[in-house]
């Protein structure tokens, strides 16, 4: 006869874990899920999960399974990367374990209104679990390596990677960069098969460092500026994760203030400014960035009488011709960029 194999014991359940969970949610008025029985399934308290959630305002929570609940933490700037930095993590209510597969729009004027997806998800491992500091060792598919939150005070908790950088040769975003600049010019280029063509648009000079999230803004002498509106929080969201510096002019465009994005010298940790400046449009244009605040502006490759032109018909102060293969040369005046009214 086999002898069973020993099952690993439970620990005692407390009174209705989820009790300040169902508490805030109304399942006639939400798709999260919101178990009735006081009995909690049960796994190997080794699943993990991080959902970017665009509540009031972008953040991204951390669930560990742990006693048949996800024990959770919101990280407003998500998880660092290195550990050189610390985050904030604020402790909140415990989760259903069905959270952990839960993607979806919570509706607005419901507690955490907004939409959820799942960032990462896999296993964790516990190296110590106490009530004002937690180890663990992640393996997901975006974010692995070991982590320890520890509370300050109250439910504010700080997080940091006790690993080495996940990436070693990632760099963080400039705290501030002077924006390369046009030399002005009358006639267009002779060889306009060398030049891409964009619109002047006769606004701001903003540069945009967009981090976890969060944007902050800088002028076009390097200054740092406050953005308009919430124009910040929303490109920030709409980025989400991805840390980048964008280069563009906040114009006035139908009658609302739009910021137009037309390089990028930084992104996902790697500097770009000895990349050519068709590449940098190319991965721009990949970002599809285009929300009711910002658009990407377009970019016209040989086309330079084309483009003069049309910003005449439209109004538009002038074109910028930008050299194919240019670099973005920081607070430069450059023959590479030329400026035509």
């Amino acid at each position: 006869m086999t002898p069973k194999k020993p099952q690993k014991p439970r620990k005692k359940q407390k009174d209705d874990q989820l009790a300040e969970y169902r508490g805030k949610r109304d399942p006639a008025r939400t798709p999260e899920p919101v178990p009735d029985e006081r009995v909690l399934p049960h796994g190997d308290d080794d699943t993990f999960v991080v959902q970017e959630h665009h509540a009031r305002s972008l953040h991204w929570d951390l669930r560990f399974e742990r006693d048949g609940v996800l024990v959770s933490w919101a990280v407003p700037k998500g998880l660092p990367w290195s550990p050189k930095t610390n985050h904030l993590a604020v402790h909140t209510e415990d989760h259903p374990l069905e959270y952990a597969t839960f993607e979806g729009d919570i509706p607005q004027g419901e507690y955490g209104g907004g939409e959820v997806a799942i960032w990462d998800r896999g296993t964790y491992e516990t190296e110590k679990w106490s009530e004002r500091e937690v180890k663990v060792v992640i393996h997901g598919s975006r974010v692995s390596g070991r982590y320890v939150l520890f509370r300050t005070r109250g439910k504010n908790w700080m997080i940091h990677r006790m690993d080495p950088p996940a990436d070693p040769d990632a760099e963080p975003l400039p705290e501030r960069l002077r924006p390369m600049r046009p030399a002005r010019r009358a006639r267009l280029p002779r060889d306009p098969e060398a030049w891409g063509f964009e619109f002047a648009w006769g606004g701001r000079r903003l540069l945009a460092y967009v981090e976890g999230g969060r944007t902050r803004f800088t002028d076009g002498r390097g200054r740092a500026v406050d953005g308009p509106g919430r124009l910040g929080s929303r490109l920030g969201a709409a980025l989400g994760a991805r840390p980048a510096l964008l280069d563009g002019e906040l114009a006035v465009l139908e009658g609302r203030e739009t910021y137009m994005v037309f390089d990028v010298p930084h992104l996902d940790g790697r500097p770009l400014l000895d990349v050519p400046y068709a590449e940098r449009r190319e991965t721009l244009d990949g970002l599809e960035l285009a929300g009711p605040l910002w658009r990407t502006a377009p970019w016209y490759p040989a086309e330079g009488d084309a483009v003069r032109d049309a910003a005449r018909e439209q109004g538009l102060p002038g074109i910028v011709a930008k050299r194919l293969d240019s670099p973005y040369r920081p607070g430069e005046e450059s023959d590479d960029w030329r400026l035509y009214s």
